[in-house]
């Protein structure tokens, strides 16, 4: 038997601060109905055009995931020029 697949937030197109609140709803209820919070993780292949904007929504979907009990976000298919500008302000080792 196969071990079932982590919960998996979805984030695509480019990132508006409006969009924010909608995907911290969004992580929050993943959470809560994750039997492992930890294993939930956050698939940013679709993501174009990233900005500070992305930046900052991904810095409050980590800050998110902590409150409710998450260790840590893992990030899945990051764009290559988003992870330059995660490593740029500092965030880059500190998200998986």
């Amino acid at each position: 038997m196969e071990a079932p697949r982590p919960a998996a937030l979805i984030v695509a197109g480019h990132l508006t601060r409006d969009a924010v609140p909608r995907l911290c709803a969004e992580l929050e209820a993943l959470l809560a109905g994750s039997p492992d919070p930890a294993a939930v993780h956050c698939d940013l292949s679709g993501v174009v055009h990233p900005d500070l904007t992305t930046v900052e929504a991904i810095a409050r979907l980590c800050l998110t995931a902590r409150r409710k009990g998450a260790p840590n976000l893992r990030l899945h298919g990051t764009p290559p020029e988003l992870r330059a500008l995660l490593d740029m302000v500092g965030l880059g080792e500190t998200l998986t």
